[in-house]
């Protein structure tokens, strides 16, 4: 058997079990296992390559194709995949872990004998050849036809809407500043490269006259070799801005061009060989060479917030990057390593108020994940936190953001939207500002509402993260539109397996169209994920204000079987 061709009846025989890629099932004697979809393409992957050491990155992009999702969603499907098996990552007998590479199946792979197998049901024997035809013809049509309605619908949906979005709110320019290239594999160079595409994007995300597209939509094409023509089409902007940054001791080079995304022309280019120490004036400068560019003059009070530097110390910028980069992890310890980082950002700066903003995100996520011993002083010191970014540095609308989130999880609605409302005056173009309104308006019980910010964020930001069909689908929930809400919920959790807040909401849905086993199946995963995760939990921390509606949600989650 080839190693990129599985055998008609989708059968393995793995080790001692039967695997029914087809079913998403694992049978072995008097057991039957049941696979999640994703960790039945991750077994399905690994048996088609047997003895095969597989990279991470190789079954990242196979089983989660143009998806923004992090490293420890397959490091998740790994755990649950050796659980299903009965393995032992310590003395292996399926799955082995090569260090710093991957995985490597190393049980004995076949097909199984005919007898083993699930009969094919067929109506009077037709010619084998036919037969096959019609098995690969279906699904290859099938495929075909979601692929062009997927790129109509993509092209009808968010293009358009870009534009109209851009005519509305009298917007000069759309901009798409892609990932800035780090030439060296030093993970300071990486981070030092993320920290300026994050920071030019926030700059130009405060003018009210230019159009932004959000870093995690331009973040899908790092590394990729895109015409500019290709970008204008699928993003929807004008120009392109794009670049690279080489660090060699206390020096740096940036590279830095403005293309013209209609033609592939450049509209600017400058080189900068600087002091690493003048990182943020080379930021500022490219801000204002493409304001020139553009001939815009944007009002006094939007260029203050530009040329105001967040910190001008870089031992707090490297610290702040590196907390930046460990709390995208989204673990326990993770975040207790981004704490110590922002910490020492903090230590190097006092009086950098971003810093004190991703301090105040992580506290507040440590209280709604329940990872603290002390809740109540966990989250008010998250809102102590954000205030103090706010008050530090109120040019920048993360630490409005922060603060938002803060108030958000302590149940503070009225305040959470003001100062979210606060977040969007001062960057127009900030789609994380309508994702979290989105959310808020959520808990409110004014879905109609969460769908409008919701739909805002998805044109400013068209290859969005998880929580925007998180929050279209907990709306459509709220709603009682609950195959929507199913709908949009699965491809919220195809982007991130490890968020409990989806697997609940997709749980309750379920009840509601009476697919018990579903909903018993995601309360199962809910469990695995955080076995603390209970109903009384679940009350406490879901910021709901209509009671009416926890209490149904609650119910709905007693039904699928969330303990008390």
């Amino acid at each position: 058997m080839s190693s990129d061709q599985a055998p008609e009846n989708q059968q393995f025989l793995i080790g001692d079990w039967l695997f029914h890629a087809d079913l998403h099932r694992l049978e072995r004697e008097n057991d039957v296992v049941k696979l999640e979809p994703r960790v039945a393409e991750l077994l399905l992957f690994m048996a088609m390559r047997p003895g095969e050491s597989i990279s991470r990155s190789n079954l990242m992009d196979a089983l989660w194709p143009n998806m923004v999702v992090g490293d420890e969603a397959l490091s998740n499907a790994v755990n649950k995949l050796r659980k299903a098996l009965g393995d032992d990552h310590h003395d292996p007998l399926f799955i082995e872990t090569i260090p710093k590479v991957g995985y490597r199946l190393i049980a004995a792979v076949g097909l199984p004998e005919p007898s083993k197998a699930t009969p094919d049901i067929v109506q009077e024997n037709p010619p084998a050849e036919l037969s096959r035809l019609r098995a690969w013809r279906l699904p290859l049509v099938a495929a075909l036809t979601i692929a062009v309605i997927s790129i109509y619908f993509i092209y009808q949906m968010y293009v358009p809407q870009i534009q109209e979005e851009t005519a509305s709110q009298d917007v000069v320019y759309s901009l798409a500043v892609m990932p800035f290239e780090s030439l060296g594999d030093d993970p300071v160079q990486l981070n030092l490269a993320d920290g300026l595409t994050e920071d030019l994007i926030t700059d130009f995300s405060r003018l009210s006259n230019m159009l932004v597209i959000s870093g995690t939509s331009t973040n899908h094409y790092r590394g990729k070799d895109i015409l500019p023509q290709t970008l204008a089409e699928e993003l929807g902007v004008d120009f392109i801005l794009k670049g690279n940054v080489r660090r060699i001791g206390d020096k740096i080079r940036v590279n830095a061009q403005l293309i013209d995304a209609k033609n592939g022309y450049n509209r600017w280019a400058e080189r900068y060989d600087k002091g690493v120490e003048e990182i943020f004036a080379v930021q500022n400068d490219v801000t204002n060479s493409i304001l020139t560019s553009f001939d815009l003059k944007p009002p006094s009070q939007e260029m203050e917030r530009v040329d105001r530097a967040a910190t001008s110390n870089l031992l707090a910028y490297d610290y702040f990057l590196e907390g930046q980069r460990l709390s995208k992890i989204q673990t326990k310890e993770s975040h207790e390593e981004a704490r110590v980082a922002y910490r020492k950002a903090i230590d190097a700066d006092p009086g950098y108020g971003r810093a004190y903003g991703a301090l105040a995100y992580l506290m507040s996520v440590s209280y709604r994940r329940g990872w603290t011993d002390t809740p109540t002083e966990t989250i008010d010191r998250a809102v102590q936190l954000g205030k103090q970014g706010v008050e530090l540095d109120d040019t920048i609308p993360q630490t409005y953001w922060s603060l938002g989130f803060a108030y958000l999880m302590k149940r503070d609605f009225e305040k959470a939207e003001q100062v979210l409302q606060d977040a969007i005056r001062i960057a127009p173009s900030y789609a994380d500002g309508y994702g979290l309104l989105a959310l808020i308006k959520n808990n409110q019980g004014e879905p109609e509402k969460a769908i409008e910010y919701i739909r805002k964020g998805m044109r400013l930001n068209p290859f969005f993260t998880w929580d925007y069909y998180f929050n279209l689908g907990r709306a459509y929930y709220t709603m009682g539109r609950y195959e929507e809400a199913i709908e949009y919920l699965l491809k919220a959790k195809e982007r991130n397996e490890n968020v409990i807040q989806i697997r609940l909401i997709l749980a309750a849905s379920y009840v509601n169209v009476n697919r018990m086993d579903e909903a018993e199946w995601e309360v199962e995963e809910v469990q695995f994920l955080n076995p603390t995760e209970t109903l009384t939990h679940t009350r406490q921390t879901m910021p709901m204000t209509n009671i009416a509606y926890l209490d149904k949600f609650i119910s709905d989650l007693r039904k699928a079987g969330l303990p008390e």
